[in-house]
C-alpha cells in the first residue's frame, strides 16, 4: 500500500496536458464562487446510479451530456462523491462529470477485508473497472487526497486516456509522507493488531469531523450531512 507510482510511460503528454487541468480547475473555482449560487438548480440535474463492478455495487454521482468531454472526480479520505456535490451541477453545463464512490466508501458496497483487498492497487483496478462500464475511454482526472494514488495509477496504466490531471492535494513522491506517516508504513508494511492499534484513532467519530472541522473558520458553516 504505497504512494509511489512507476511506469508512466506518458509522462510529457500528461504534463502537457496540466495545463488544461488548471484551466478547468480555474474555471471551476471561478464558477463556484460566483456563478452556482446565482444558476437556477433545477438546471442541472445529478443523476444517482449503481453498476457491478467486480462483484461490488459502485455507487456513482453522474451530470452532464455525454457527448462532452468528460471529468472524473476521485473523491479523498473520509469522504466520498458527496465532497463534489456542489461541483458537480457547477461543471455540467459543459462537461460530463461523473463520480464514483471507491469500495468501502459513500453508498457502494463494502465487503469485509477477508474479501476485498483495500490498497490503492485494488481500489484502482475497481475504478478502472467503473471506466470501462461506463464506457469512458478518455476523461480528465481531478484527484483529491486518496484518489491521487487512485488516480495516479489509472494514468500510469493507461496514459492515452487522460485528457488532463487536476490535483488537490495529492501526493506522488516519498518525499511527501514524513513523520505523520510512519505509523502508517509500519502498518502496510506488516499487518497485524500491534501496527494497526496505533491508526484505530483515526477511524472514530471525532476523528472523521476533526478532517472536516480543524482549520475552518466557522464549524457551523460545515454540512452535518457529510
Amino acid at each position: 500500500m504505497s504512494f509511489e507510482i512507476t511506469g508512466l510511460r506518458d509522462l510529457k503528454k500528461i504534463a502537457t496536458a496540466l495545463a488544461v487541468g488548471i484551466t478547468l480547475a480555474f474555471a471551476a473555482n471561478t464558477i463556484t464562487a460566483h456563478q452556482a449560487l446565482s444558476a437556477p438548480a433545477q438546471t442541472i440535474q445529478t443523476l444517482h446510479k449503481s453498476v457491478k463492478v467486480n462483484g461490488l455495487d459502485i455507487f456513482y454521482r453522474e451530470a452532464g451530456p455525454k457527448t462532452a468531454p468528460t471529468v472524473l472526480l476521485l473523491h479523498g479520505f473520509p469522504t466520498s462523491s458527496q465532497m463534489f456535490r456542489n461541483l458537480i451541477p457547477a461543471l455540467a453545463d459543459r462537461y460530463h462529470v461523473v463520480a464514483p464512490d471507491y469500495p468501502g466508501f459513500g453508498n457502494s458496497s463494502m465487503p469485509t477485508v477477508d474479501k476485498f483487498d483495500y490498497s490503492f492497487d485494488n481500489l484502482a483496478n475497481v475504478v478502472e473497472g467503473f471506466t470501462q462500464k461506463l464506457g469512458l475511454k478518455k476523461y480528465s482526472l481531478y484527484v483529491m487526497d486518496y484518489g491521487a494514488p487512485v488516480g495516479f495509477r489509472l494514468a500510469a496504466k493507461h496514459p492515452e486516456r487522460v485528457q488532463s490531471l487536476i490535483v488537490q492535494n495529492g501526493n506522488a513522491y516519498e518525499e511527501g509522507l514524513r513523520d505523520f506517516w510512519k505509523p502508517f508504513r509500519a502498518y502496510w508494511k506488516d499487518r497485524n493488531a500491534q501496527t494497526a492499534k496505533p491508526l484505530e484513532g483515526f477511524l472514530n467519530i471525532g476523528a472523521t469531523k476533526w478532517q472536516y472541522t480543524d482549520g475552518t473558520r466557522n464549524p457551523s458553516a460545515i454540512s452535518p450531512d457529510t
